[in-house]
C-alpha cells in the first residue's frame, strides 16, 4: 500500500498485500525489482496475467524477470528508433511537429511535408515588415491582425505572447533547431516567408526593451489597492515611451484587473497615485490621526528623517521644537527617497483597504 499498488480478487474485493495465500489478478505499474523482493519476503505469493501465472519459485521468478526485461528492451528500442526517425526527418529538412502559423502540414502520397498557408502567410510577412521598419509593438500588431481577420488554427484570436514567439522563430527565414532547447541547427526545405536580414532587423527591434526575467519587475504597490468601481484588485504594468534622441521614459500604471468583466476604471500613473495617497494621509492627519499606526521599519525611517530635518532647520536658524513634525511631509519624503519596503509599509500602516475610483484614493468603494 505504501508503494501505491492495490490487489483485487476475482470478485473485485481489495486484498491486503500481507495475505500470503492471495491470488493477484491485477498489478499496476510496478518496478520489477520490488516485485521479486516481495516474493522473496513471502509477501507476494502468486502473480497472474491474462496469459501466464508466476508462483514464488526460482524458475518462475527467473522467467518473470526475463519476460519483463524483454518488454523493457523492446520499449527502449522503440524509443531509439523514434529518435532516429525524427533525426533523419530533420536532416532531410522537414521540421517534426505542427508547422508554425503561416505554414501548413501536408501529407500526400505517403510523404509528409510543410507548405505555405495561402491565407495566413501574407499577413505573417507583413507583420515582420511592420516590426522591422515601423517599430510596431506586439499590442499594435495584435490589433492589426485582429482587424485583418487573422486567427489561430482553433479559430481564436492570436495572443500577444504567440506574436512574440512567431517574431523570434527562425523557421520563417528557412532554418530551425530541434529540439528547440538544443544548439543543433537544420536547413529547412520549406519555402521561407522572410529573409535573414529582415529577421535580424526584427530581433534588433525586439531587443530595444528586452523582457525582464520572471519575478524581477518591481511593482511597488502590487496588491495594495482595489478598484473602486468593481472591487477587483488593481494591478501594475510597466510602460516605456520612446523618445527621438534620449532613452525611453519609464512609467508604471495601475489599472483594474477586470476579472468581473469590462470595467471602465481608467489607468492611473504611479506618481499621480502617490499624490492621491498623500492627499488621503493629509485628510487622516486632520480628521483621524489615531488611525495612523507606524511599523518598525517606518519608525526607524522617521527617526532618520527627523535627524536630517532638524539639521536643515538649524542651518536655517529655526528651532525644530518650533516646527512640529508633519506626517504628510514624512510621507512625501518616503515616496521621494524611501525604499520599496518603506513605501509599502506606509500604505499598510493606514490599516484600511484603499480603493481607486476615477483617479482618487479613498477607504470606501464607489
Amino acid at each position: 500500500q505504501a508503494l501505491g499498488v492495490r490487489f483485487f480478487d476475482k470478485e473485485g474485493i481489495e486484498i491486503p498485500p500481507y495475505m500470503n495465500n492471495a491470488t493477484i489478478e491485477k498489478v499496476g505499474r510496478w518496478d520489477l525489482g520490488q516485485l521479486v523482493d516481495l516474493m522473496d519476503l513471502g509477501k507476494l505469493v502468486h502473480i497472474k496475467t491474462f496469459t501466464q501465472a508466476f508462483s514464488n519459485t526460482p524458475s518462475e521468478k527467473f522467467l518473470l524477470m526475463i519476460l519483463c526485461s524483454q518488454a523493457k528492451l523492446e520499449n527502449d528500442q522503440k524509443g531509439i528508433n523514434v529518435k532516429r526517425g525524427i533525426r533523419a526527418k530533420c536532416e532531410m529538412g522537414w521540421r517534426p511537429g505542427i508547422a508554425p502559423l503561416g505554414y501548413m502540414n501536408r501529407a500526400f502520397g505517403g510523404v509528409k511535408d510543410i507548405i505555405v498557408d495561402p491565407d495566413r502567410a501574407p499577413l505573417v510577412q507583413e507583420m515582420f515588415q511592420q516590426v522591422a521598419t515601423e517599430g510596431h509593438s506586439g499590442r499594435m500588431i495584435k490589433r492589426w491582425l485582429d482587424s485583418s481577420g487573422f486567427t489561430t488554427r482553433q479559430n481564436k484570436s492570436i495572443t500577444i505572447s504567440l506574436i512574440y514567439l512567431m517574431l523570434r522563430n527562425p523557421f520563417y527565414y528557412g532554418q530551425f533547431k530541434f529540439p528547440t532547447t538544443s544548439d543543433i541547427w537544420y536547413q529547412g526545405k520549406h519555402t521561407p516567408l522572410i529573409s535573414k536580414d529582415l529577421f535580424d532587423q526584427v530581433q534588433k527591434q525586439l531587443k530595444t526593451h528586452p523582457q525582464a526575467p520572471w519575478g524581477s519587475k518591481k511593482i511597488i504597490y502590487k496588491g495594495l489597492f482595489k478598484c473602486g468601481s468593481c472591487g477587483v484588485k488593481m494591478i501594475g504594468e510597466e510602460k516605456y515611451r520612446k523618445r527621438k534622441y534620449n532613452p525611453p521614459n519609464h512609467h508604471v500604471y495601475y489599472h483594474c484587473a477586470r476579472q468581473m468583466g469590462q470595467c471602465r476604471e481608467p489607468y492611473i500613473e504611479e506618481k499621480k497615485l502617490e499624490k492621491q495617497v498623500l492627499r488621503y494621509i493629509n485628510f487622516l492627519s486632520i480628521a483621524h490621526q489615531k488611525e495612523l499606526q507606524l511599523s518598525k521599519t517606518l519608525k526607524a525611517s522617521i527617526s532618520t528623517y527627523r535627524s536630517v530635518r532638524d539639521e536643515i532647520l538649524y542651518e536655517q536658524d529655526v528651532f525644530p521644537e518650533d516646527k512640529p513634525l508633519n506626517i504628510v511631509d514624512f510621507a512625501r519624503y518616503i515616496f521621494y527617497s524611501g525604499s520599496l519596503e518603506e513605501k509599502r509599509d506606509l500604505i499598510m500602516s493606514l490599516d484600511k483597504q484603499l480603493y481607486i475610483k476615477n483617479g482618487y484614493v479613498s477607504a470606501n468603494m464607489g
